[in-house]
């Protein structure tokens, strides 16, 4: 017999529960399901969220031919079996086949490399899931040619009507008489998770024949652990790692020593917390302290070289050390704000004297003319227009009050007031 979550997967978009601004009326994954047109995307969100539903739900709707791979146990040679099937299912008139990749995060490189020719001369559409941050994990080439949509927990509400379905319409659950009285130490176990509500509700369920009464005391009985437990795949996994980067970024060493020692115990893979703490250190600590970069990513080396449980010593040090350093911001709010405009500019003129002149017709068009070699001039500085005509005095970096950015800003008033003087 199949699980309940099995059981009770969804085949069709109304049936499907959550992930409204995904999958709503006029949601952009609705749209192209609608259009029959589905473009290369990345659903990316904790487990049990809906992302291979999604995908199965696609291939079934727009009834085209599906491949699923895993990532965990498929290798380069699978990955181009696959693609040689894809090939050879490919029919004039219809779909792209889809191949969905799970876990796609735990690719290599060479895996991931082997799918872009595919993808690029549409022989399969992509569809990757994963539960971490594909910029980190998906290789550039890839994630330029994919979206990236993020799927979100499910809320209570959600989780509820799940729950009242299986119990309603589940072809074996249905024929019993029970009643959920209370839910919310299943919500609290399932953490978001709509398999891990629909696990801990079978589990209830086959621990009592005939009718039944569900309470959180039931729940908890039957599942015999803390509901605090540290859950690396579930609710806590992003609460913890928020706590930890929370309690850094507050200069508190010894709330993040704890949320550190949290995720350790819970068992939770070493490279995410180094990876946090490279973040951290750029994000957070910043130019008030350029070495807790150094510091994070040499951490993040060591992880690698040492493993457990040698490993906990060094991301313990880092902690501390940006911990208890300087905080600033303004690089991560100076590439913020640059990009934003950008965005709102779109691709403005680069001054022809930055520009480089590599051919003769460059050279009589001007580019490069009146460029002025900074190491030519007195202090290796020298005044000129650096940014395009019409973004001409706009400021994206603004020094913050930290010993390290004090210098940094004197020197840069000290440069350009006194060149601006000169030439008065």
């Amino acid at each position: 017999m199949q699980p309940l979550a099995e059981r009770m997967r969804p085949l069709n978009l109304d049936d499907y529960i959550g992930q409204q601004h995904l999958v709503g009326e006029g949601a952009v994954i609705r749209r192209m399901i609608d259009q029959r047109r589905i473009s290369s995307f990345i659903l990316w969100g904790p487990p049990g969220v809906g992302k291979t539903t999604l995908a199965n739900i696609i291939a079934k709707t727009l009834e085209v031919p599906f491949f699923t791979l895993s990532a965990v146990t498929s290798g380069v040679k699978d990955v181009r079996d696959v693609i040689e099937k894809a090939k050879s299912s490919h029919f004039f008139n219809s779909g792209n086949p889809i191949l969905f990749i799970d876990e796609i995060h735990r690719f290599s490189k060479s895996q991931q490399d082997s799918l872009l020719g595919a993808v690029e001369q549409g022989t399969v559409t992509l569809i990757g899931a994963t539960t971490e941050n594909p910029s980190f994990e998906v290789i550039r080439p890839l994630l330029s040619r994919c979206q990236v949509y993020v799927l979100k927990s499910l809320e209570q509400d959600d989780l509820l009507e799940l729950a009242n379905k299986a119990l309603n319409q589940d072809d074996i659950l249905k024929k019993r008489h029970i009643v959920l009285k209370e839910i919310n130490a299943m919500l609290r176990y399932s953490g978001g998770d709509a398999r891990k509500l629909l696990n801990i509700l079978e589990l209830v369920t086959e621990s009592c024949e005939g009718d039944l009464t569900i309470t959180d005391e039931l729940v908890t009985n039957c599942l015999q652990q803390n509901p605090l437990a540290y859950d690396k795949d579930g609710e806590m996994h992003y609460d913890l790692i928020s706590a930890f980067i929370k309690s850094i970024r507050g200069s508190n060493p010894d709330a993040a020593i704890y949320y550190l020692a949290r995720m350790i115990e819970g068992g939770e893979a070493p490279e995410f917390i180094a990876r946090r703490l490279v973040i951290s250190a750029s994000e957070d600590i910043g130019l008030a302290n350029p070495n807790a970069l150094l510091l994070a990513n040499a951490a993040f080396d060591a992880v690698h070289k040492l493993g457990w449980p040698e490993g906990r010593i060094p991301l313990a040090e880092v902690t501390v050390y940006l911990a208890t350093s300087p905080k600033s911001n303004s690089a991560y709010m100076a590439i913020n704000d640059a990009l934003q405009y950008v965005q709102q500019t779109g691709n403005l003129s680069v001054p022809l004297h930055l520009r480089n002149a590599p051919t003769k017709l460059m050279e009589q068009l001007g580019y490069a003319q009146g460029y002025k070699y900074a190491h030519n001039y007195e202090g290796n500085f020298v005044r000129q227009q650096f940014l395009p005509n019409e973004a001409e005095g706009q400021q994206f970096w603004k020094a913050q009050n930290n010993p390290q950015e004090n210098r940094l800003k004197e020197r840069m008033d000290t440069l350009w007031n006194k060149q601006e003087q000169n030439q008065e």
